[in-house]
């Protein structure tokens, strides 16, 4: 969980402080939509969703806080994050990754899971087992004003899916 909650967490709130660089995306795998009728929230103070009802998903997330919850610019985030990972992720995993601010697409890329979780000071593989992290992020205060919605949605070295999360009207005040 070390791995998901934080790195997913991280994937989604780096992007707001490096929206640069394009790589391949597959359309075919999820993609950010506002809410529908139903919505699977991830436990704890966040603004987290399950793309989907998780049953499948390799990861079982206990819970996920922020601190402080909404972000702010400027300021430091803290996630804390714990779980249990079902299986263990090799080199090969992946993310992608959709970040919009309003209707603008910034960010719809897919990256090397293991090359991320460096942010996080893990490693791959990640073995299976319970998972706990506690990780700070500098958010720069250049993010712009405005509505934010992000999408990490993560796969095996097989791609196969393990997780999928996303969140929506992430706003940032002057």
């Amino acid at each position: 969980m070390r791995f998901l909650s934080a790195a997913s967490l991280l994937v989604l709130t780096a992007p707001l402080a490096n929206a640069a660089a394009f790589s391949i995306f597959d359309p075919t795998q999820a993609s950010l939509k506002p809410n529908s009728n139903e919505d699977f929230p991830v436990e704890g103070d966040n603004p987290l969703l399950y793309c989907a009802k998780p049953d499948h998903y390799k990861i079982e997330i206990e819970s996920v806080d922020l601190a402080p919850n909404p972000p702010l610019p400027g300021k430091k985030l803290t996630i804390s994050a714990k779980g249990t990972l079902l299986e263990r992720i090799e080199k090969g995993a992946t993310v992608n990754l959709e970040v919009k601010w309003g209707l603008i697409t910034l960010i719809k890329q897919t990256v090397d899971l293991c090359d991320e979780l460096k942010n996080v000071d893990l490693e791959c593989p990640l073995e299976k087992g319970k998972m706990v992290l506690t990780k700070e992020v500098d958010l720069p205060k250049q993010i712009p004003p405005g509505k934010y919605s992000v999408l990490a949605d993560v796969y095996n070295k097989e791609q196969k899916q393990v997780t999928c999360l996303k969140a929506n009207d992430i706003v940032f005040h002057l």
